[in-house]
């Protein structure tokens, strides 16, 4: 594989091909392992938490999922819409909740991804400091894999499928062969997604399950999104300008793709037949119901996800004045960019991770050491 394909610019992110194991056998590799990730890799233990132990999240917590909505009204589109409302208030309630699984089902479909390109990093990454970072990445997935199918068992029994919009960038990011797209694609455009999603059903989920998953989820996402970060610090102001174009549309791409694709009703099909609700008809009333003015009013919400994703590139170096103006139809780019690096979420983290020190370490944890997401990076 050629450089301009790689795109990495940094040793620390130095890749091989995935069948080229004699590369990481090398003599001189395992001492040129690079310090930029340790600080990561040891705030592990900070924020260890087990989904099977009760002392840190019980799934046997009830919900009245007849009677109550896991997301409030407000965070329900369908909703809204004439075709939704001539249904009763028990189907309607039923509905919501159908769709706040489709929701679920897409994250832990994510998190399984997440667990499988971190896993492919552990093949390529030829830095042993990297490739440590990624074996602990690993981990940490497969227990948000665990964790979201024990809520999404303990709620509905089994997930939806996975739509087809996100089934397949899932799949294009864990078969790349390019370290920019794993990187770019899983740890900014998922993760990014994925920290505006949580912090979403933290702050509005009216099932306390929910709240408590998505905050111990939270306390790991949060510093896999600063592995991307580190790439972007090394990476970006080192592209030529072919390879940041090539970086820079490939993002605005999947952004583009998410943003019109990844929650319509056409992804969201499976969940409306039940209801004698024809998906056809439910888009046609929801593009009535909405447009762009409706998405900009949504973005200047803290936890939108696409908000989020685009304060992720924008910080990161991926968003210039070449794309801006595709952004800046959706949010106020000079607001975002003023707003400082902390990301939404990380508040959230912070108070999971003394919640699990107190656990793992006991009630003193004014000894502790720093537990700031931004002191990682």
């Amino acid at each position: 594989m050629t450089e301009i394909r790689q795109i990495t610019k940094d040793n620390a992110y130095d890749a091989v091909a995935p069948d080229d194991f004699p590369a990481m056998m090398e003599v001189d590799r395992y001492n040129a392992r690079s310090t930029a990730f340790d600080k990561i890799i040891s705030a592990t233990h900070d924020h260890f938490w087990d989904p099977l132990d009760k002392k840190y999240i019980d799934f046997t917590e009830p919900f009245d999922l007849e009677n109550q909505m896991i997301m409030p009204e407000e965070m329900v589109p369908e909703l809204k819409l004439p075709c939704v409302q001539a249904l009763d208030k028990k189907a309607q309630v039923k509905l919501a909740n159908e769709s706040a699984r489709w929701a679920l089902s897409s994250i832990l479909h994510g998190e399984q991804g997440a667990l499988n390109l971190s896993a492919s990093l552990c093949h390529i990454l030829r830095d042993p400091g990297a490739q440590e970072y990624a074996a602990n990445q690993t981990r940490e997935e497969a227990r948000h894999v665990t964790a979201f199918a024990k809520y999404v068992q303990a709620r509905w029994g089994k997930p939806l499928a996975v739509g087809t919009t996100l089934g397949g960038l899932l799949t294009n990011i864990v078969g790349a062969p390019e370290v920019y797209k794993k990187i770019v694609g899983m740890q900014m455009l998922v993760e990014g997604l994925a920290m505006g999603a949580f912090a979403t059903l933290y702050a509005k989920s009216n099932d306390p399950l929910l709240v408590k998953l998505t905050q111990l989820v939270m306390t790991d996402e949060a510093f896999h999104h600063k592995f991307g970060k580190i790439w972007a610090d090394r990476t970006i102001p080192n592209l030529s300008e072919e390879e940041q174009n090539i970086i820079e549309d490939w993002a605005a791409e999947c952004f583009q793709t998410l943003l019109f694709n990844l929650v319509n009703p056409e992804q969201k099909q499976v969940i409306y037949g039940e209801f004698g609700l024809d998906w056809q008809q439910v888009q046609l009333e929801m593009l009535e119901a909405f447009g762009d003015d409706d998405r900009r009013e949504a973005m200047k919400e803290g936890t939108n996800i696409f908000r989020v994703l685009i304060k992720t590139l924008l910080k990161a170096g991926i968003i210039t004045d070449r794309t801006k103006a595709f952004y800046a139809t959706y949010v106020d780019m000079e607001e975002l960019k003023s707003e400082g690096d902390r990301m939404v979420g990380d508040d959230i983290a912070e108070d999971g991770i003394r919640y699990l020190q107190k656990i793992n370490f006991g009630t003193n944890v004014d000894a502790l050491k720093d537990v700031s997401v931004s002191a990682a990076e």
